[in-house]
């Protein structure tokens, strides 16, 4: 856990989220500000600043993440029809700098996206 960081807050329970799964390695929870009718965050439960970071240190939990998304998306009923979005970097909107799965769904979704 990291000081001041939002999403160690949602997984240690100190800030309240609306969970929608959870393992021994990830916390599931629905987005404050969605962009899709369905809006799933997928959290490593340890702090990784991002996708890299994550990557670097530990490609299974990297793995684990991704996979646990998927099933966050199919829990939403979405198997099959969802995007999965992920920010490494300020420059490419990452504004939480705990790595982060977005999971989408529930409606069409433009390619290429803008």
């Amino acid at each position: 856990m990291v000081d001041g960081c939002l999403f160690c807050g949602v997984v240690s329970g100190d800030i309240p989220a609306d969970v929608v799964a959870e393992t021994d390695f990830t916390v599931a929870f629905r987005d404050i500000a969605p962009k899709a009718p369905v809006h799933v965050l997928v959290v490593p439960r340890e702090h990784h600043s991002d996708l890299a970071t994550l990557t670097d240190d530990d490609p299974q939990l990297a793995g684990r993440l991704v996979a646990d998304a998927v099933a966050a998306a199919r829990g939403e009923g979405l198997d099959g029809r969802f995007r999965l979005v992920v920010n490494t970097g300020a420059e490419t909107g990452q504004s939480v700098f705990h790595v982060h799965l977005h999971v989408l769904g529930g409606r069409p979704f433009a390619w290429p996206p803008g």
